[in-house]
């Protein structure tokens, strides 16, 4: 069995790494003073009712749990079902899992990235595809790059939903043809992690 080319290890260990980032953030709240009416009443207005709460307080915190194993061992062959918890600096906002496997000499690499901001916000994904259907806005984007002579294909998977973003990244290739994964089974692996990870959100 080969080992992966160094310049392949090169290119997919910044993708854990920035999942995992953890990013400090800031937030102002505004408040507005509401005036008392004029009147003989000593009763005072009732206070104007503010924004609607985020829909979610957290990402989930095992995010090594959210697929089901079979799911896994459909897109990841020969991973350990357990995956690799990506580490966060903020764990309320950030929680993340990737798994990888060569399987003979069939590769693939699958992660999710979940990222719950304070505040809720409209986002929209930039660049890519539209997925319809999946949050309230998602896209998926794809490339092929060549490492050593050794093609791999790559999904990435944004979808926002109130004010949480889940992204999902998938690739892989064969490492005996030198050929990419196949663009339908990427991309149509890479929606279907989505879709499971989205809905890990509501528990």
């Amino acid at each position: 069995m080969r080992s992966l080319p160094l310049t392949l290890i090169a290119r997919l260990l910044p993708v854990a790494v920035l999942a995992a980032a953890g990013v400090a953030m800031t937030t102002s709240e505004d408040s507005d003073a509401s005036a008392t009416p004029a009147g003989p009443s000593p009763q005072t207005s009732a206070p104007a009712t503010g924004a609607a709460a985020p829909r979610y307080a957290k990402p989930p915190e095992e995010a090594c749990t959210v697929l089901p194993e079979s799911m896994i061992k459909d897109l990841v062959p020969g991973a350990k079902t357990a995956g690799n918890e990506l580490k966060s600096s903020d764990l309320n906002r950030r929680t993340g899992c990737s798994w990888h496997a060569l399987d003979d000499f069939d590769y693939r690499w699958l992660d999710i990235a979940y990222d719950v901001k304070s505040v809720a916000g409209k986002q929209e994904s930039e660049g890519g595809s539209a997925v319809p259907g999946l949050g309230d806005d998602a896209s998926v984007t794809e490339k092929t790059t060549e490492d050593d002579d050794q093609g791999i294909r790559e999904a990435v998977v944004t979808v926002h939903q109130d004010n949480a973003t889940v992204t999902v990244t998938y690739n892989g290739g064969d490492f005996e043809s030198h050929k990419a994964a196949g663009s339908d089974d990427i991309r149509k692996g890479a929606i279907s992690a989505a879709r499971k990870a989205l809905a890990a959100l509501d528990g």
